[in-house]
């Protein structure tokens, strides 16, 4: 057993704080995805997002994000799941991930990240962080959650997912 096994998840604070966004197209039925090529999760399929800047909310984090990674910009992004992450070599992150399906502009590559449109039927889950498949199906849904993750690595250990009402 190890210390992360039994987080007391009231009191865990995170080293860094950060955003993810998913953008889907309901009339196409795709979600815009992107292989990351740079920072945590490289070589990984994932959406937007990063870390917050100094000062910065979560949401103008979001929109940052995308415009910087992917240059589209979300329009009115909804907050669907509080994401805690602790990794066994002591890096630990708080996300919060935001939907929508209204943006400006077109996905293009960047530095960061080379972003795809893809069917919402075929998503690469493969190719993603464990945890995705346990939480982004549910919040697409619009369900809003609460989920806690603990990895060794990019192998996940334990999760605990919560759909909650709304946050508090």
């Amino acid at each position: 057993m190890n210390q992360y096994e039994n987080i007391d998840w009231k009191t865990w604070e995170p080293k860094e704080r950060a955003v993810v966004v998913y953008i889907t197209d309901r009339k196409q039925n795709k979600i815009l995805l992107m292989n990351k090529k740079t920072g945590l999760g490289k070589g990984k399929v994932n959406a937007p997002g990063g870390r917050l800047e100094a000062g910065e909310t979560y949401r103008d984090a979001a929109i940052r994000e995308c415009l910087e990674e992917v240059y589209v910009r979300p329009v009115n992004p909804e907050k669907r799941v509080e994401l805690h992450f602790q990794f066994t070599s002591g890096f630990s992150i708080y996300g919060e991930a935001f939907f929508t399906d209204t943006w400006e502009g077109e996905a293009a590559e960047s530095v960061e990240a080379d972003p795809f449109w893809c069917s919402l039927e075929e998503i690469p889950w493969d190719k993603m962080w464990e945890d995705d498949i346990h939480w982004i199906p549910q919040a697409l849904e619009g369900k809003k959650m609460k989920a806690y993750f603990v990895f060794d690595e990019d192998k996940l250990v334990t999760k605990i997912i919560d759909t909650v009402d709304s946050f508090e």
